[in-house]
């Protein structure tokens, strides 16, 4: 353990998602090993999710706090005890959640605090998504379903307004548009952390640090924090699954035989769709595990008067509810992952060096099928109408997928190197914690 922030107490707000709870954690882990107090702030519901790694990383020797809030969720319209995205019924929602993180930016002032802004999406879509909005490219196009290439970009990438509208809207009210544009100066006006690594997309951090004007840190892929087979269990929520029953189950497959397919805490995909996954899944006579965190009373239904799991037993695992993502990627036996292309799934999966089937749905994600998918070369797009075949491209042994497979070795090896003793994301942790050190002295 490094002594460097010994001296130093970090006050950790996460945006009261699955998405950014998870990694600040892994980032106050991270800062509590170089002797830093760290104090997480968030609400009881979202602490819960949490408590058992931090008990066991304070019992391990790390001073990591955690201050619990009441949020008021009546009292701003939200449903009685709404106190993360997950719970929302609607993400229309979502701007409450929004509206509280604000208040830091205002907070850090008054009392002369430094500020780091931690970036949930990879550099790659937060520089497309500020470029987009500056450019007003999209009053260009005639219809939001043609495609329009980004401006400014070393490489061709092609959007079309449906994928990114709601990442950013040109037409958005007056006063969204105040809240974004308050936002990003926000931002311009404090240090970025991020949880990508500079080897996976090297001219997009240089670029995005130039275009924000300040320092960006790279410390991830956080997720690789995460060695023993405990913490890879306890990241997030607690499992719907006994992990030894996974394990097992895996070891039972070939390796780089199993699909895993997982869309994300926030997804609310339509009934149709499910059932679709499912028979597609099936169809395609390959060993899969299948997480399903939302249902309906439809699907329900459908589940249990076509004796679904019993048709695939023995081919298909099926978790209801949060499944052990890590423990599950870093399994040999996984050979393709039908993610939503979420930032943190997309990282998890390219650690693990597997083969990425993506299903974007909103915001970032859809340029994040175009990192995986144009620019590293891994992913396939999975066509909604054609599961069974998504997957057979996915996963067979032609040139092409063979290709993709040594793609995502290499990457995965590029992610553990730099989170490893001497890697970039390790190195990066030093100067990070110096700046804050030279902030927050005194000015004279």
């Amino acid at each position: 353990m490094s002594d460097l922030a010994k001296d130093l107490h970090f006050v950790l707000f996460p945006l009261m998602a699955q998405g950014h709870i998870i990694p600040i954690v892994d980032i106050a882990r991270l800062l509590a090993q170089r002797s830093a107090i760290v104090t997480i702030i968030t609400t009881p519901a979202n602490a819960i999710q949490f408590k058992a790694i931090v008990t066991r990383s304070t019992h391990a020797g790390l001073d990591i706090r955690v201050a619990e809030l009441y949020f008021p969720s009546e009292e701003v319209g939200l449903p009685k005890g709404c106190e993360n995205f997950d719970m929302l019924s609607t993400l229309n929602l979502s701007n409450y959640f929004f509206a509280a993180i604000s208040m830091t930016t205002n907070i850090a002032q008054k009392f002369n605090i430094p500020r780091l802004v931690f970036h949930g999406p990879s550099c790659f879509s937060i520089l497309l998504s500020n470029i987009i909005f500056d450019s007003n490219i999209l009053f260009e196009v005639a219809s939001n379903s043609e495609k329009f290439v980004v401006p400014g970009l070393p490489d061709n990438i092609e959007l079309t307004e449906t994928t990114v509208s709601t990442m950013i809207n040109p037409r958005m009210s007056p006063l969204m548009k105040e809240f974004y544009e308050q936002l990003v100066q926000s931002e311009k006006e404090a240090d970025g952390v991020v949880a990508t690594f500079e080897e996976l997309e090297p001219w997009y951090v240089k670029e995005y640090a130039r275009v924000m004007g300040t320092k960006v840190w790279c410390i991830g892929p956080v997720s690789l924090y995460n060695r023993d087979t405990l913490d890879k269990v306890e990241r997030g929520k607690k499992a719907s699954i006994n992990e030894h029953d996974c394990l097992h189950w895996l070891g039972m497959q070939n390796p780089c035989s199993v699909v895993y397919v997982c869309l994300g805490s926030l997804s609310r995909l339509a009934t149709s769709q499910k059932i679709e996954i499912g028979l597609g899944l099936e169809e395609s006579n390959r060993p899969f595990i299948w997480c399903i965190r939302y249902k309906t009373e439809e699907f329900d239904k459908w589940f249990l008067e076509e004796g679904y799991e019993e048709r695939v037993k023995g081919k298909g695992l099926i978790i209801m509810g949060w499944a052990p993502q890590v423990l599950i990627l870093s399994h040999q036996a996984i050979g393709g992952f039908l993610t939503h292309c979420g930032w943190n799934s997309t990282l998890k999966g390219i650690c693990a060096g597997v083969q990425l089937l993506t299903w974007p749905m909103f915001a970032y994600q859809f340029v994040n099928e175009e990192m995986v998918g144009e620019e590293e070369k891994v992913g396939v797009v999975a066509k909604k109408e054609d599961i069974t075949r998504a997957i057979e491209i996915l996963m067979n042994e032609d040139e092409e997928a063979e290709d993709r497979r040594k793609r995502a070795t290499k990457l995965s090896t590029m992610a553990k190197k730099a989170m490893e003793e001497g890697g970039s994301s390790h190195l990066n942790m030093t100067p990070l914690v110096q700046a804050i050190i030279q902030a927050a002295k005194p000015k004279e």
